[in-house]
């Protein structure tokens, strides 16, 4: 188990690519931290973590409110008396195209997908140098490399989170803290849900692999950026995308 004793906090955490990168930590014997914004999905997460053989934890939280972030990361430690990963999964989206957008659409993606990277970020970086070690796993997006039709607000902040990526592996790697970013193509999650079918069949078309990814998929690839065989990977922004960009 290649996470056996680490404590990871991951964002997100109640559906999508967060709730398997949860499954995939308990599985791999971490103590999970499972955060996300509603009670009900958190408590069902926790118990499948628990169902997986790992000790867990629900916190429920609110990215963008920082003290609620603040008290969560107080709570993890105070828990389990060290913090190893954190994973910043939980993210939006509101689309449209430039000249449509409105301010309030704008705000809350920025908000959340960078606002609230920042802020997890921030809040365990003090518990990971004082203990000597750790890893900060954030989400970005072929989007964040590339662009994307009508999502102005979206690819802002992917690539934004992959700025704070380089910036911290640099100021932290001194200090034994690994930063890596995950650039994930089109995944089949609950944010897809507003896709129309014939959107999804022409993305579909785009990969070389001929279908979209799993959360699994993903969550693989987090599990080895936390672990200890990713140990000289810093500052890294790992593409899985089937190869759509090719």
């Amino acid at each position: 188990m290649k996470l056996k004793d680490k404590v990871c906090i991951v964002t997100g955490a109640a559906q999508g690519i967060g709730l398997a990168t949860a499954l995939k930590f308990a599985r791999e014997g971490a103590t999970v931290a499972v955060c996300d914004m509603k009670a009900g999905p958190v408590h069902e997460a926790v118990a499948q973590c628990r169902a997986a053989g790992a000790r867990a934890e629900g916190y429920v939280v609110n990215v963008t409110d920082r003290a609620a972030v603040d008290a969560m990361v107080a709570a993890v430690r105070e828990a389990f008396g060290r913090i190893d990963v954190l994973v910043n999964n939980a993210g939006i989206t509101k689309d449209a195209r430039l000249q449509k957008m409105t301010l309030d659409q704008f705000d809350a993606v920025i908000d959340v997908n960078l606002r609230g990277v920042f802020h997890a970020s921030q809040a365990v970086a003090d518990v990971m140098v004082a203990q000597g070690g750790g890893a900060i796993l954030n989400a970005s997006s072929v989007v964040g490399i590339y662009g994307n039709y009508g999502q102005t607000n979206y690819a802002a902040s992917k690539f934004g989170v992959i700025g704070f990526t380089k910036t911290w592996s640099r100021e932290l790697g001194p200090k034994g803290v690994r930063v890596n970013a995950v650039a994930p193509g089109f995944i089949e999650t609950p944010i897809l849900a507003t896709v129309p079918g014939k959107v999804l069949d022409g993305l579909r078309e785009q990969v070389p692999l001929k279908r979209l990814g799993r959360p699994e998929e993903i969550a693989n690839v987090y599990a080895f950026l936390a672990s200890d065989e990713a140990s000289y990977v810093n500052g890294a922004v790992i593409e899985v995308s089937g190869g759509m960009t090719v």
